[in-house]
């Protein structure tokens, strides 16, 4: 019965932190990354579609992304999206390709990233928390119901507890990857 409590949070964690993980490749570092553009969607023949499902989307240096369309009809309809998206990048277009230079970052602007990804990491902690909450509960439950013991109530307790430590320390190691990554020039 325990088992299964700790079992639960420990994968609503997982999931929570594969969240972050997702939302910090979409945070920008002054490198050139595909993910840049993952949330870019081109009209085409009418209707929204991700760049990804009508172009192949690379990064041939650390400076640059480039977007090769399997039609070459697209290429406005690329360089408009992008524009569209707000994303503080500028499309050039050479009629056969689609090439996005990645300007340098300031250092204000990365001071800025920093502390946005600060945020999301900690948005990710109080969630944990929130699950870890939710765990101690249904362990509470279960031990006022009688179908947990107090002593493997308590130990479920514990385990709940060394879980998320262990997962609030995966948090700040990833933290302090992608802060590190930002700050690299």
């Amino acid at each position: 019965m325990s088992k299964a409590i700790v079992d639960t949070m420990t994968q609503q964690m997982d999931k929570s932190l594969q969240a972050l993980k997702a939302d910090l490749t979409k945070v920008r570092t002054g490198r050139a990354s595909t993910a840049l553009v993952d949330t870019v969607h081109v009209d085409y023949y009418g209707s929204p579609v991700p760049l990804s499902q009508v172009a192949n989307v690379t990064t041939p240096d650390a400076k640059t992304i480039q977007i090769n369309p399997w039609e070459a009809t697209l290429l406005g309809a690329i360089e408009k999206a992008i524009l569209a998206a707000n994303l503080g990048l500028t499309p050039q277009n050479d009629g056969k390709v689609v090439r996005i230079n990645v300007p340098m970052m300031t250092e204000d602007r990365r001071k800025e990233m920093v502390k946005l990804v600060k945020k999301m990491g900690e948005e990710t902690k109080v969630a944990m928390r929130g699950q870890r909450r939710d765990g101690n509960e249904e362990v509470k439950k279960a031990e006022k119901a009688k179908t947990l013991s107090e002593d493997d109530a308590k130990k479920a307790m514990e385990l709940i507890q060394k879980k998320t430590d262990e997962k609030t320390t995966e948090v700040d190691k990833v933290l302090a990857g992608k802060e590190k990554e930002i700050m690299t020039i």
